[in-house]
């Protein structure tokens, strides 16, 4: 009896989704959503500079290394993206991103404008999101209504947000956050429309065409 391939069957490539946002357009809001709707995206653990927090353990929350170790991976290209953030550096391997991608598992970066333009150097296959507040008003209102950064924190956050809205095209995709469920709607379009991405199936057509005998 002849066996017929199921199409289904076939290996999917992984999926780099890119999410950034300035502080306090909702970003973790919108990615939480996201994550409970398809919660099996693969993670990278980072690499990072500074001391160990309370009960963090090394190769389970981050690998911790001496500033001289990450400056010679970094220089070995070692990372997919990197950033020094309050004098303590931080970045994500680059390996184990192009492992899960090769065996089909979808990988999520929520991650600065900075970073996210870094990964796409690197993985320029990649879907790149930038979500969008409604207005500066609104901006500052969220940052305002969150009760944790003083007047001159706040001012400093709308400056960054400016340069960030000014990278902003280089992104795939822009989702205004005004209604948060029909944004969340809108990410989940973006994604699952990039997983039947033809070039994230490659061999689903030769698989079809094998049934003709071609």
């Amino acid at each position: 009896m002849k066996c017929v391939l199921n199409i289904n069957d076939t290996q999917r490539l992984g999926l780099c989704l890119v999410i950034s946002a300035p502080s306090g357009a909702g970003k973790s809001t919108l990615v939480g959503r996201l994550l409970k709707k398809f919660p099996h995206f693969a993670y990278s653990i980072s690499c990072t500079t500074r001391a160990p927090r309370g009960d963090e353990e090394d190769g389970v929350h981050y690998h911790f290394l001496s500033r001289e170790e990450f400056i010679k991976r970094r220089e070995a290209g070692f990372f997919a993206e990197w950033a020094e953030v309050h004098g303590n550096l931080y970045g994500t391997p680059k390996a184990p991103v192009e492992e899960n991608l090769a065996s089909g598992r979808d990988v999520l970066f929520e991650i600065d404008v900075q970073g996210a333009l870094q990964v796409k150097r690197v993985f320029p296959q990649g879907l790149f999101v930038f979500i969008l507040p409604p207005s500066v008003r609104e901006l500052e209102r969220r940052l305002r209504g969150r009760g944790t950064d003083s007047d001159e924190a706040i001012t400093r956050r709308l400056g960054n947000a400016l340069g960030e809205l000014r990278q902003a095209g280089s992104f795939d995709y822009l989702i205004v956050n005004d209604d948060l469920v029909e944004a969340a709607d809108e990410l989940c379009a973006v994604y699952l429309a990039g997983r039947t991405r033809t070039e994230n199936r490659p061999g689903l057509l030769d698989a079809l065409l094998a049934q003709w005998g071609l």
